[in-house]
């Protein structure tokens, strides 16, 4: 078959007699084994490697003692090139999934790929038609797929979700779920639930309202929908203006994938920042459900707690991040929150009640919250025309990018970024699929830094720091070998001593990294893969880097075998 085919169709890259072998094993990925994923860290069955968001892996082959010997097994690019949908610039953002073998991971502009895990070899590839002029708030980016019931999930650009089947990429379903002509869009990687398949909604900087939907994994049916913006006489509304818009295009979208506890059959989502951005002379109120983690029963998909971390938010402070499950030292059931507004939270995951907040990073401005979780807003863009500049800046002290926890240490180590930004309201009318963020907003050229933080979750002490001269705007992994792998804008990927923060190996891929590592083994041997390629809403974290080395490729690193 020759290669030139219209987008939307599977391509086999050469016979299929690899992946036949072993790709059929996805039929076996259900529910059932996604509970009881760390029993098997050979594989990263989903987003975050298990439910808990807690990106850990029990592998521990590649160790404190060997590290220095990592070098590449092998790379894989992905041909990023010419016109991409949404005129927009393009990033690497996936978290790569391997399942016996066999390595899914997503693209910038609707690619899917298949991957031979051991050796780097394609073994299918599939292009979504997404028309090029879809509206994209933060770039061309996707974050991953959903892997299970012997298909592979993956949400497009332009509202689709597609089911493909994981021997072959031939699409089994595609259904609609979302309005792409008023700025609606889909970058979230999806998560399976039981028979369910979650997928949240992008498009908040274009005034849609957010919602988390719940499908079918053998039909694509919507089971529920949860929208996280109340309608006049939900619980909630009363945060919104009584002139029946505003709430209609209030934000609070979907665009990171939940956590879920299976015990409790609670999903934590976090939501995105209201609409307009900065202008709340529009919305008065706190406005929920935006910037806060809604706890959604998974059957029925009702909201049955919330906790809100910026009430009214005028500074794009999304929560959409993660929210890491994990159990106190007397066995409470908790979460993790590290927020854009620079505040480390840990809740109760059972009812939502603040247990401690504190800052992590250093320099915040906007305004403060107090132990008891009080919130003062101090600086803000509130009249038309005069700049105000703020710490953090919208791209917060944490963007989407995730945290990690190691059971063998009881740590977080966050990928913090300190840098701040400048907003002047400039009120606009909102019209439909055209941004609306209510200011003009530069971000910091200079006057930056970022670091990874060890922290102690319990207490809020920071037991280490690992500086760097630029932001950190990647996932952090870890592993039982005693390592915290974390890449850097310039191009580094380094792993770091769990306990001390020294900085053991490095690597240098060729061009910054903004996405999620993930690790797994074939036959024995432990890998480390980490997709690499700046680019994506870099205008809007650190600026300074616009022009820095693009890229789009898979590196991924083993022992020597001899």
């Amino acid at each position: 078959m020759t290669d030139y085919v219209d987008a939307g169709e599977a391509v086999p890259h050469r016979s299929l007699s690899a992946v036949n072998q072993s790709a059929p094993a996805t039929r076996n990925v259900d529910y059932d084994r996604i509970v009881d994923a760390t029993s098997e860290p050979e594989n990263w069955l989903t987003y975050y490697g298990t439910y808990d968001g807690q990106r850990y892996s029990r592998l521990d082959q590649i160790s404190k003692d060997n590290v220095r010997r990592l070098a590449p097994a092998w790379v894989f690019q992905s041909s990023s090139q010419g016109l991409q949908a949404g005129a927009s610039t393009y990033s690497f953002e996936a978290t790569p999934l391997v399942v016996d073998g066999v390595m899914y991971v997503t693209g910038p502009d609707g690619k899917v790929w298949a991957i031979d895990a051991k050796t780097g070899t394609e073994l299918w590839r599939y292009k979504h038609a997404t028309p090029f002029d879809v509206s994209l708030c933060c770039g061309n980016v996707n974050r991953g797929v959903a892997v299970g019931h012997g298909k592979v999930y993956m949400a497009t650009l332009n509202c689709h979700v597609v089911a493909l089947d994981a021997q072959t990429g031939e699409p089994v379903w595609d259904v609609i779920v979302g309005d792409v002509r008023a700025g609606e869009s889909r970058t979230v990687a999806p998560l399976i639930v039981k028979d369910m398949l979650l997928v949240g909604s992008s498009g908040g900087e274009f005034g849609t309202r957010g919602h988390l939907d719940a499908l079918d994994v053998e039909t694509g049916e919507r089971r529920w929908r949860c929208y996280t913006i109340p309608k006049p006489g939900e619980p909630g509304s009363e945060t919104w203006p009584d002139d029946g818009e505003a709430w209609q295009r209030g934000g609070a979208n979907c665009w990171i994938t939940p956590t879920y506890d299976p015990e409790l059959n609670l999903i934590y989502q976090g939501t995105g920042n209201p609409a307009p951005d900065f202008d709340g002379g529009v919305r008065e109120g706190d406005n929920l459900y935006t910037d806060s983690v809604v706890a959604i029963d998974a059957d029925s998909g009702q909201i049955r707690w919330h906790y809100q971390f910026t009430p009214h938010d005028l500074w794009d402070y999304d929560s959409t991040m993660e929210n890491l499950l994990f159990d106190g030292p007397d066995g409470q059931k908790l979460l993790a929150h590290a927020d854009k507004n620079g505040y480390f939270f840990v809740l109760d995951r059972t009812n939502g009640e603040l247990q401690r907040v504190f800052p992590f990073v250093d320099r915040i401005t906007w305004g403060e919250i107090t132990p008891d979780g009080k919130v003062t807003a101090k600086v803000y863009p509130d009249e038309e025309g005069v700049p105000v500049h703020f710490w953090p800046g919208p791209a917060g002290g944490k963007e989407w990018t995730h945290m990690t926890y190691s059971p063998r240490t009881g740590l977080i180590y966050v990928p913090v970024q300190e840098v701040g930004a400048t907003a002047t309201r400039r009120r606009r009318e909102f019209r439909e699929s055209i941004p609306y963020w209510g200011a003009g907003v530069a971000v910091d050229l200079d006057d930056h830094y970022g670091f990874v933080a060890a922290i102690d979750p319990n207490t809020g002490e920071e037991k280490w720091r690992w500086r760097n001269e630029y932001p950190m705007c990647a996932s952090t992994l870890c592993t039982a070998g005693g390592l915290v792998f974390q890449g850097t804008p310039t191009g580094e990927f380094v792993a770091l001593d769990e306990e001390t923060g020294e900085k053991l190996w490095s690597f240098q891929c060729g061009s910054g990294h903004h996405s999620s590592p993930s690790t797994y083994s074939v036959d024995g041997r432990q890998y480390i893969a980490v997709p690499t390629g700046w680019g994506g809403w870099v205008e809007g974290f650190l600026p300074g880097l616009l022009g820095a080395a693009a890229g789009s490729a898979m590196f991924v690193f083993a022992l020597p075998e001899n």
